[in-house]
């Protein structure tokens, strides 16, 4: 990512191929607009030279990053959510009853779906087995449970990662690795493009995280659209501040805010309404590509970098110095 802002210098020069970096953020069944983001990139005949991903972002990081296209993810996902799972079009069904039965036919003794099944349907074939079998290099962020913080994962099997990524309270049973409990990662970093920032000159950032918004038919929300919906206020809230001090080259909205958390079953309404990420990516991406130079993005400077005020004060205005003017004053008067 470019370099903090300097006075009197708002561009830096292109000396090689810029090196690009994607951040696909977690959003629920509004994540599916990742999908159009992916295909501009093959449009474009590019490809990011390394990835973050969060939640459903992790999903659709993890298939991109092993050689799928996103033609080819676009045509899996359309598969799964609409030929293939009764059981899983009713967990995506938005009533709580349909949502019970589903969670209970699981697993009856937590009422939790197990997102490592899950992933055995919803990941194409061919994702890798493990980070070191990548095309792309993919960073993938959860949430330890009781560390309150986020956990990256850049090595080791593929799908333990994606499944601790995508564990969304309440839906999915947390994930343990190495004794840590892990949940979805969109409860500590929702849209990881600042994890790539030292690897790239440009970063790509499609935010999925969206809004509720009331329906024509009803001013307030189901207790249902409350359950599955909090987080991503939440979400939303961490994504903004973290904008005040750091933005991405390209922020692209995927236009899907209006869908709720779980509703997958629409994936043919939701593809559509994000189908102009796709343009407004390319669009984007050409211009800063075709330039000489790149754009310098202001962001805040590193706490470490900062001198300590206080600190330099003292050295510049020791004691001992003015002990010693006043011992030539007094010779001076006697």
């Amino acid at each position: 990512m470019a370099s903090p802002k300097k006075p009197g210098n708002d561009r830096q020069p292109l000396a090689r191929r810029p090196r690009i970096g994607l951040a696909l953020g977690g959003g629920g069944a509004r994540g599916l607009a990742h999908i159009p983001a992916l295909e501009a990139f093959d449009e474009l005949g590019l490809k990011p030279d390394v990835i973050a991903g969060t939640s459903i972002g992790a999903i659709m990081g993890a298939a991109y990053a092993s050689g799928l296209s996103g033609r080819e993810i676009r045509a899996h996902t359309t598969e799964v959510l609409t030929q293939r799972l009764g059981l899983v079009r009713e967990l995506f069904n938005a009533r709580s009853q349909a949502v019970t039965k589903v969670l209970g036919f699981f697993n009856a003794r937590s009422a939790l779906l197990d997102p490592h099944a899950l992933l055995d349907i919803v990941m194409p074939a061919r994702t890798a087995r493990d980070f070191a079998d990548l095309k792309i290099p993919l960073k993938i962020v959860a949430t330890g449970f009781y560390e309150q913080d986020a956990v990256v994962f850049t090595s080791g099997p593929l799908k333990r990662a994606v499944a601790a990524s995508m564990a969304l309270p309440v839906v999915f049973e947390p994930i343990v690795i190495d004794g840590v409990a892990m949940i979805d990662g969109g409860l500590a970093n929702p849209l990881p493009f600042d994890l790539i920032a030292p690897e790239a000159d440009i970063i790509v950032a499609v935010d999925v995280t969206g809004a509720p918004t009331p329906s024509p038919e009803r001013n307030h929300p189901s207790a249902f659209e409350v359950l599955f919906s909090s987080p991503f206020i939440f979400e939303r809230t961490i994504v903004h501040e973290k904008l005040k001090s750091s933005r991405p080259d390209i922020l692209i909205e995927g236009g899907t805010s209006h869908f709720q958390t779980l509703d997958f079953l629409k994936v043919g309404e939701i593809l559509a309404a994000a189908e102009p990420v796709k343009e407004k990516l390319k669009a984007q991406l050409s211009r800063i590509l075709s330039c000489d130079t790149l754009p310098v993005i202001e962001q805040a400077p590193l706490p470490e970098a900062l001198p300590p005020p206080a600190a330099t004060k003292k050295r510049r205005l020791p004691k001992p110095r003015l002990g010693k003017r006043r011992g030539k004053d007094a010779e001076a008067k006697t």
